[in-house]
């Protein structure tokens, strides 16, 4: 990497903690709905699958980040591109740790990488499950097949925000503006059901888009967002 380039991605990252620090001094958090799901982790109960909506980086991505502060142990699958430089440095300055992704390695290699985040490491694995690209909101079918494969639980969570902006990218992606009321909710940790083959990936997508529908609309009426 060039010294230019080295130069530019620190200013970024510069401004985007400044950003998280203007939020999290100015937003107003409501009680976390379901904390001590996350909590049980942090107990010592095993590692988890980690599920938000891509859109739901910020205040998703915050809480967990100070949950890794405070002992729970924890990584997340970023891009592999230039583009996951920034939330790579984040991450790793808030003490967590970070999983690359790579486009020269095999799904089933990528599959690998992660089982040993959970069962070799025993540390949880935040994924975006509709993330790098889309579609919006739909729960791609790796995530479950990693949750088969290690049996850990998929744990999922949602924030909303009022106020707020939605950028005009794929995911509709959400920055509370500041002072804005932000509220959190962590869902019961969902455990795929033994003996579930590949034909019922389709119904268990089905049935993980419904359960993250049914808190993100929890957390909209929280802040007082409409439908």
């Amino acid at each position: 990497m060039s010294a230019g380039r080295r130069a530019w991605y620190a200013a970024i990252i510069l401004l985007a903690r400044g950003l998280l620090g203007l939020l999290g001094a100015t937003c107003r958090l409501v009680p976390v709905r379901g904390a001590e799901h996350l909590e049980r982790l942090q107990a010592g109960e095993g590692a988890a699958i980690v599920s938000y909506w891509h859109q739901m980086q910020i205040f998703c991505g915050r809480f967990l980040l100070t949950q890794a502060r405070r002992g729970l142990k924890i990584s997340f699958l970023t891009s592999p591109s230039v583009s996951g430089e920034v939330p790579a440095a984040i991450i790793r300055r808030w003490g967590a740790g970070v999983l690359r992704g790579s486009s020269k390695r095999s799904a089933g290699q990528a599959l690998k990488d992660m089982y040993d985040v959970l069962v070799g490491q025993k540390t949880s694995l935040v994924i975006t499950p509709d993330g790098p690209t889309g579609p919006v909101h739909e729960f791609k079918t790796g995530t479950i097949l990693l949750a088969r494969m290690t049996k850990a639980p998929i744990i999922l969570i949602a924030y909303a925000a009022r106020p707020c902006i939605r950028w005009n990218s794929w995911d509709r992606f959400i920055v509370p503006l500041p002072f804005s009321k932000v509220a959190i909710a962590v869902a019961e940790p969902f455990r795929i059901p033994p003996g579930a083959g590949t034909d019922d990936l389709g119904r268990l997508r089905q049935e993980l888009e419904a359960r993250m529908a049914t808190l993100v609309a929890e957390v909209e009426a929280v802040v007082g967002n409409r439908a």
